[in-house]
């Protein structure tokens, strides 16, 4: 038999290999290996627009101008963010920005700083 684990969506047993991806043939549901095991321990993973894996504490900049919406004003490219939360919710990061207080980001519009 395979090794391969069931779908994590559909839990078809008939996953197959695409590269560093595993399919499922009936649902057409793809994710990685690593994905899998963190969906087995009910972990969501976190990661920023070029892949990496978010953490909380984790500093982040941002990648793209943001408006802000009700007050005006822009977050511009390059913003540091330190000391991000990570939640389950629409935007996945609440943090604070120096010169705007309190907000959400969410992860598309980030980088993780190494």
């Amino acid at each position: 038999m395979s090794a391969l684990p069931p779908c994590p969506k559909c839990s078809s047993e008939y996953t197959y290999e695409d590269g560093a991806n595993l399919v499922c043939p009936e649902c057409a549901h793809e994710w990685t290996a690593g994905a899998a095991d963190a969906a087995e321990e009910g972990a969501r993973v976190y990661r920023d627009a070029v892949g990496n894996v978010l953490q909380d504490g984790d500093t982040v900049t941002v990648i793209k101008d943001l408006k802000l919406k009700g007050g005006g004003g822009v977050v511009k490219v390059g913003t540091k963010v330190k000391n991000i939360r990570l939640v389950d919710a629409d935007h996945d990061i609440d943090c604070k920005i120096d010169g705007f207080g309190a907000m959400s980001l969410k992860t598309e519009f980030v980088k993780k700083v190494v």
